[in-house]
């Protein structure tokens, strides 16, 4: 393999490997990925055009879900289709600049993911525990700055990413032992010392990672002392069921998370491709649950899709 020109180029090009030791498999592996896009952008655009349509919808937590929808929809486009490409059509080769556009993406919108499962979480624990100001608690205006903030923390803690890398010079090899451009992946390939690069991208994730899984953790705990306190056992029951399935979710994005980054840190004899497909189901499956747990599960949205089939095939 020819080492890379270290003066970087913004026409060099990397080469995808894909799943190292699973290269026989991965045009098998890409159709139940595809399968699992193809779900997570049908849901998440009937989640959007649902709310969009029914006025009754415009509440906190469905506008929460229409921004966490728009998260999924970017996210996973930003990798699947040139993931089918390369597990398909063999198209190992992906451009320097496509590749930090595709890692900005994947970051800081996973960054805004974990933030708008906070959100929602404490829209459901205003919504459970103070019921009767939860409309003048999470007003539109306040729901507004909560999505903005989000996403400007997601932007510009992830921003540096792709910056910091244009400045690295690259001439140890152009393979990327991953599917998709992942930071770490990258910056590996550097022929310079890139530890404090490495530091500040683990710390970042760190710091956002946990933070929002504590609070997130304090809401639903707070939740569960509100719902066994409620005098109906039946609205007990139906407050828990929506509450498992929504920390099912969040439990499968966070120890998926969890699993990479420390794979990241301490992880050095993890198999490659068990860390690769791992991360996979760190981008894939979130997008596809959620249209699923939020939407189906959601009684308004699936009463107004039902509702709307009913009347195209009558």
């Amino acid at each position: 393999m020819l080492p890379l020109n270290t003066s970087r180029p913004s026409s060099m090009t990397f080469l995808l490997l894909g799943i190292p030791g699973l290269e026989h498999f991965h045009a098998w592996i890409g159709i139940p990925f595809c399968s699992m896009y193809v779900v997570a952008v049908v849901g998440n655009v009937t989640i959007l055009a649902v709310v969009r349509a029914e006025r009754s919808l415009h509440e906190p937590m469905f506008l929460f879900l229409c921004m966490l929808s728009v998260t999924d929809l970017v996210l996973s486009t930003s990798t699947l289709p040139r993931m089918l490409c390369l597990f398909w059509l063999g198209a190992h080769d992906i451009a320097f600049d496509a590749c930090l556009t595709q890692m900005f993406f994947i970051h800081s919108f996973t960054a805004m993911e974990s933030g708008f499962f906070l959100a929602m979480a404490i829209d459901r624990y205003v919504a459970i525990c103070e019921p009767l100001r939860h409309a003048t608690i999470l007003t539109h205006t306040r729901i507004a700055k909560m999505g903005a903030a989000v996403v400007l923390r997601g932007v510009t803690f992830f921003s540096p990413h792709p910056i910091l890398l244009r400045q690295l010079p690259y001439c140890r090899t152009r393979v990327i032992a991953h599917t998709y451009c992942e930071f770490m992946a990258v910056v590996k390939l550097a022929c310079v010392d890139t530890g404090a690069t490495k530091r500040y991208s683990l710390s970042v994730a760190s710091v956002i990672g946990s933070c929002d899984g504590f609070f997130i953790a304090v809401s639903y705990v707070l939740i569960l002392r509100a719902v066994f306190r409620l005098p109906s056992r039946e609205a007990s029951l139906k407050a828990l069921g929506t509450c498992g399935s929504h920390v099912c979710v969040i439990l499968v994005f966070y120890s998926t998370a969890v699993f990479t980054f420390l794979t990241h840190r301490f992880g050095h004899n993890v198999a490659p491709q068990i860390h690769i497909f791992i991360a996979n189901m760190y981008l894939l499956v979130p997008p596809f649950l959620n249209p699923i747990v939020y939407g189906i599960r959601t009684k308004k949205i699936r009463d107004h899709v039902l509702n709307s089939l009913r009347v195209k095939v009558s």
